[in-house]
């Protein structure tokens, strides 16, 4: 098989490594040889946070090159903008609507740009957008937006439901599993 690869980007505190965990599981449970590496920026501060997973027969680094993303996930939408330079001709991006408004924002340098999906929808992109943070609420915790839209990719994928379910109770603590399936689940309906 030949390689593909994800990027999953967002902000500091999102849930990148949970993400990251949840579709690694999945893809070493298919047998598939996966790299992930994540790569801070001030995460702790509200930065860009982005996660490389390779996966394939073989993988040798995990490092995304520009043009090389097979899938960008992405849980707010100006992350989404930044990375597009990542994503391969004919590439996809799953991305949360949420907008989390960066330093030169919130000193009022800078304006939140506007028609960010739109935007990228017309530059011929494929990309699905999901209200992951609302979903989240839903099923009880505003910080499962991450599962929300590992839902989503779960919709995206060849990965069959059973494995995705196995790594949910293998990466979620047991007191927050029935609230992360249940944004599993809301992910996946709002995927079609």
């Amino acid at each position: 098989m030949k390689t593909k690869s994800v990027m999953i980007v967002g902000v500091g505190g999102q849930g990148s490594l949970l993400a990251s965990r949840l579709l690694g599981n999945v893809i070493l449970a298919n047998g598939y040889d996966v790299k992930v590496s994540e790569v801070h920026g001030m995460s702790q501060r509200g930065g860009s946070v982005v996660t490389y997973v390779k996966y394939g027969d073989r993988v040798d680094s995990p490092v995304i090159e520009k043009g090389e993303a097979d899938v960008i996930i992405s849980f707010e939408q100006l992350e989404a903008a930044r990375w597009l330079p990542f994503l391969k001709k004919g590439g996809k991006v799953i991305t949360s609507v949420q907008k989390l408004d960066p330093m030169p924002v919130i000193t009022g340098a800078a304006v939140y740009p506007e028609n960010i999906i739109e935007k990228i929808q017309e530059k011929g992109i494929d990309i699905t957008a999901v209200d992951a943070l609302s979903l989240a609420e839903e099923a009880g915790n505003a910080k499962a937006s991450n599962v929300v839209l590992m839902g989503v990719v779960s919709q995206k994928t060849d990965f069959s439901e059973e494995l995705w379910q196995a790594a949910l109770e293998q990466c979620v603590p047991p007191k927050f599993l029935e609230l992360n399936k249940k944004a599993f689940e809301l992910g996946k309906k709002a995927s079609n």
